[in-house]
């Protein structure tokens, strides 16, 4: 599983390359695109969630959105709620680089699992459920 993962994720990549996007910067503008009303700045996410959401250091997550505002992909917005804060609004050229991105996810995808059979794509997908399912029910990880 390791294996194909790792190759997935360099193939997907080198694809994204050509459009001038980091996988950083595609997991940042993915984790934005699943706000509902990602775009207004009642509903953008703080830039310390996002950088919750992404696991990274508040520092980390401004790098990366100054990579993405610089790209014109996301915007900057004041927090009505918090002066200190800072919301992220993507743009409606994130919004397209967020649909390039999920078609070169599915072309990945699809090359490295195209020859599988749906009956095995069905044993692949019950097992990795059934796994996740029971590391949930174990509760928080431990660190």
């Amino acid at each position: 599983m390791t294996r194909a993962i790792k190759r997935i994720r360099r193939q997907t990549g080198w694809r994204l390359e050509p459009y001038g996007i980091t996988p950083g910067q595609a997991r940042a503008l993915r984790t934005l695109a699943h706000v509902p009303g990602c775009e207004t700045p009642d509903h953008a996410m703080r830039l310390s969630d996002l950088a919750d959401k992404l696991h990274i250091a508040p520092r980390s997550a401004t790098t990366v959105v100054d990579a993405l505002e610089e790209a014109g992909l996301v915007e900057r917005s004041p927090d009505p709620a918090d002066r200190r804060a800072v919301r992220i609004l993507l743009t409606e050229a994130g919004r397209a680089a967020v649909e390039r991105i999920g078609q070169v996810r599915d072309e990945v995808a699809q090359e490295y699992f195209g020859e599988v059979s749906p009956a095995d794509e069905e044993v692949l997908l019950r097992v990795l459920r059934s796994a996740e399912a029971r590391f949930l029910a174990a509760g928080p990880p431990r660190r």
